[in-house]
């Protein structure tokens, strides 16, 4: 019997070769799963997909670095549905199932979070991007799927380029639902500031900054991460955030960007396999065992 299964996908369970990048998830991972050992808890670091593990065998399980489940999104549903009687989910597998796909940004926005102006456009939708511009009067914007991470699919186009994208953005959305978000110009300047969560409270930040000619702020795409002190107001914006979700996270990552108004915005909020930094502030990693700990 373990008491907590940390989650990952095949390409972190025990990889032959590591790189750099690689060498990060283990780090990341390892923290948390040695903070867990120092309070006598038994754990192990398992693929989401294992098809041999039985997952009534563990207390708990929290999502850490499952960063293929997008890819595998029908299955990760299946497997979501399937173990949830079997163990307890952290987070829960409600927020998880809420936080799946971006169009929970509507319901944040409801409840009086600012995020950047957004139109959902549904699966076959009869619209075309010059249409969306028209309609928007915005000079650019940015196309991502509802359902994504690690910037997949995700394209930053204009009103006079649009053109050369109407055939794949046709395309893409013949498959899943996109959002259409007015691009935030700042994230070129300042880029995207990351505030860590853990039980309600703020613990660190980062901030990601996209490579020269990219708008992409992910370390795997070429963008840069460093420590970040926030401002009291970006600390009570991302505290805001995770108040407005349908149940209190254990841990969350609120991800802001400044709006083309100088406001702060919800870029997104992860609730699911959010990198938290942990090898920033290795103390984090300690809180969110603690509170692991109290509610097995």
């Amino acid at each position: 019997m373990h008491d907590v299964v940390i989650l990952t996908d095949h390409r972190y369970e025990n990889p032959k070769k590591i790189d750099w990048y690689i060498q990060q998830v283990l780090t990341e991972d390892n923290l948390l799963k040695l903070e867990l050992e120092k309070l006598k808890l038994k754990v192990l670091i398992k693929d989401w997909k294992s098809k041999n593990f039985n997952w009534s065998s563990t207390k708990t399980v929290i999502f850490r670095s499952t960063w293929d489940y997008f890819d595998n999104y029908e299955l990760f549903l299946k497997w979501l549905e399937n173990t949830k009687s079997k163990t307890v989910f952290i987070n829960s597998f409600d927020l998880i199932n809420w936080n799946l796909d971006k169009s929970y940004l509507f319901d944040l926005n409801n409840k009086g979070v600012n995020i950047a102006s957004t139109l959902l456009i549904k699966k076959n939708e009869n619209i075309s991007l010059k249409e969306l511009f028209s309609q928007t009067n915005w000079n650019e914007a940015i196309i991502k799927p509802t359902i994504s991470g690690a910037a997949k699919n995700t394209f930053r186009i204009n009103k006079d380029n649009c053109h050369k994208y109407e055939a794949l953005f046709k395309d893409l959305i013949s498959t899943e639902n996109f959002l259409f978000q007015e691009f935030l110009t700042d994230i070129l300047i300042n880029g995207e500031i990351s505030i860590i969560i853990i039980n309600g409270n703020y613990t660190h930040a980062v901030r990601k900054i996209a490579k020269k000619g990219d708008f992409r702020v992910q370390d795997d795409h070429g963008g840069t991460v460093e420590i970040y002190t926030p401002k009291k107001n970006e600390i009570e914006f991302s505290l805001k955030c995770v108040e407005a979700c349908p149940v209190m996270p254990m841990y969350a990552r609120v991800d802001i960007v400044y709006d083309n108004k100088g406001e702060i915005s919800l870029g997104e909020i992860e609730l699911i396999e959010p990198e938290l930094w942990f090898r920033n502030k290795p103390k984090s990693a300690q809180l969110l065992a603690l509170e692991i700990a109290k509610n097995l």
